[in-house]
């Protein structure tokens, strides 16, 4: 019983990026952006995403873009 617990954990999530075969993530699109952020502004890390190391790099980037251009807030309030 503890070992099927055990392996229903180990289940990995597929990258929905990859799986819509996305080339490039917009830093313009904050709606899309805001799913990947937490309630204080911080980048929601990929074991818990499920995307691939690839498509993560994309959104930390277009996510820093984004706040540089004032697009996303930095801290949320």
């Amino acid at each position: 019983m503890a070992k099927q617990d055990l392996n229903d954990k180990k289940k990995r999530k597929t990258c929905s990026f990859c799986a819509d075969h996305v080339e490039s993530i917009d830093f313009k699109d904050a709606a899309k952006l805001k799913r990947y952020l937490t309630e204080a502004g911080k980048i929601i890390p990929r074991r818990v995403t499920g995307n691939c190391a690839e498509h993560q790099r994309m959104i930390a980037k277009a996510i820093k873009r984004a706040r540089e251009a004032s697009i996303i807030n930095y801290v949320f309030d």
